[in-house]
């Protein structure tokens, strides 16, 4: 099977053999992290101009077709004004806390890209606790979040603040349910075990109804916790005009806007990883020839792809669902998603001590 598994072990040993093991590992550690800038600043362009795509196709209009061929350029025209763009800092506002806030959030989101596989072996940090990680990890962009519409001195930032501090902690229960259900039937934290898990089958078709109710709740919960439509109380614009970041322009506004679409990614990572087998192509029990031809599609275009087409799905959700109210919104979670997901967390449990799943 195709890896880039071979690339990453070159790199380490031709580093080890040129400097000391010392040297070696801090040499290792900033080509990563030049690298997740690098795909940060590619997901950044990407992400924007597929959501300007996709909400046009879904309004049956053009989208951007001016700036670039075909409106190729358009995101990266609208980056360069940001970069350009003064950053301003209300009087009131508690300037320390203020200019911390974007980086907080950041910072949280290339966390989170340690433990994701993209291919075998090309993974930053195996982790033997790596969706535990996740799921802490992911917890503290909300500090940010609030950081940003407290130190702002603004009521609507204010407002769109507390909106998503209880919206991301509500949210995070039913997220948290459905991952531990995947947890239970495969038996493992560690994100390699939970793709090797599926090399003869996806977790979303052995896992029988439990794993699609476990799918749904995931999709539902990532979706509100990334403060999309139809849950994105805390930006209603025609309520709060933007939200936490009202008063954030230039930089500092893109980097808010970046963690929100790598966020995206890396919610949608996750899902394709525990239910769509990660970076593992589709494989059929002991259908070996059709697996075989699987095969030869790399791992990597397996991985973007699921995790693609999950970010397609989260687009379709904004440009198709009108925009709940927050006591919808909250219900929704408390009387819906979170009895449901115990219940199918029981069910997941049963299934699992049993065996009873392909």
């Amino acid at each position: 099977m195709f890896s880039l598994e071979s690339l990453a072990h070159n790199i380490d040993l031709g580093l080890n053999n040129i400097f000391p093991p010392t040297v070696a590992l801090l040499s290792e550690m900033v080509i990563i992290g030049v690298g997740v800038i690098a795909l940060f600043a590619v997901l950044g362009l990407v992400l924007v101009f597929m959501e300007r795509k996709v909400s046009a196709y879904m309004q049956i209009r053009k989208g951007p077709n001016r700036v670039g061929y075909q409106g190729f350029a358009q995101t990266a025209a609208d980056t360069l004004k940001l970069v350009l763009k003064e950053g301003l800092t209300p009087d009131g506002a508690d300037k320390f806390l203020f200019n911390l806030a974007p980086f907080i959030v950041m910072i949280v989101a290339m966390l989170l890209m340690a433990p994701i596989a993209f291919t075998k072996g090309f993974q930053i940090w195996d982790i033997n606790i790596g969706v535990l990680y996740i799921s802490a990890i992911s917890s503290l962009s909300v500090i940010g979040i609030l950081m940003a519409g407290w130190a702002s001195n603004n009521k609507y930032s204010l407002i769109g603040a507390m909106r998503s501090g209880a919206q991301i902690v509500s949210y995070e229960l039913s997220a948290g349910l459905a991952i531990l259900a995947m947890v239970v039937l495969t038996g493992s934290l560690q994100i390699s075990e939970i793709v090797a898990s599926q090399q003869n089958g996806w977790w979303i078709f052995k896992g029988h109804i439990p794993a699609v109710i476990s799918f749904i709740i995931f999709i539902i919960a990532v979706t509100a916790e990334t403060n999309r439509a139809p849950f994105d109380m805390a930006e209603a614009e025609s309520e709060l005009t933007a939200g936490f970041h009202t008063e954030y322009s230039g930089m500092r506004f893109a980097f808010f806007f970046l963690a929100e679409y790598v966020n995206i990614f890396i919610v949608c990572a996750i899902g394709a990883t525990l239910y769509f087998g990660g970076w593992m192509p589709f494989h059929v029990g002991t259908w070996e020839a059709f697996n075989h031809v699987m095969d030869f599609i790399p791992g990597v275009v397996w991985f973007f792809g699921k995790t693609f087409g999950l970010i397609f799905l989260i687009m379709w959700f904004r440009w198709t669902f009108p925009r709940l109210r927050i006591d919808q919104l909250l219900n929704l979670e408390w009387t819906y998603l979170l009895p449901i997901s115990m219940f199918n967390l029981l069910l997941m449990t049963i299934i699992a001590i049993n065996g009873w799943y392909f």
